[in-house]
């Protein structure tokens, strides 16, 4: 069974919310260190974060440097559409 590729723009999206979640609740924690909900949410967000880099990264390319994977003579992502390019979103 072959495994679909994940829309381009809602995968954005997604990695836009999540990514949002997670800089939201470090502004919180910044003066709630100690809150055990805001912690968990961190983590869990984070993750998720994670996650849909990675898948994004695994299908288009990577979107952060921690996802990217050199080749042996040049980065690979050079050739795939920008995100603001016609077929990168």
């Amino acid at each position: 069974m072959s495994e679909q590729k994940p829309c381009r723009r809602e995968l954005l999206e997604w990695i836009n919310t999540v990514s949002f979640a997670v800089d939201d609740v470090k502004l919180f924690l910044d003066t709630h260190p100690c809150n055990a909900e805001a912690l968990e949410y961190f983590e869990e967000f984070k993750k998720q974060r994670v996650q849909a880099l990675k898948e994004y990264a695994k299908y288009y390319g990577p979107l952060t440097i921690d996802t990217a994977s050199p080749c042996e003579d040049h980065w690979t992502w050079i050739h795939e559409p920008w995100p603001w390019q016609k077929g990168g979103c």
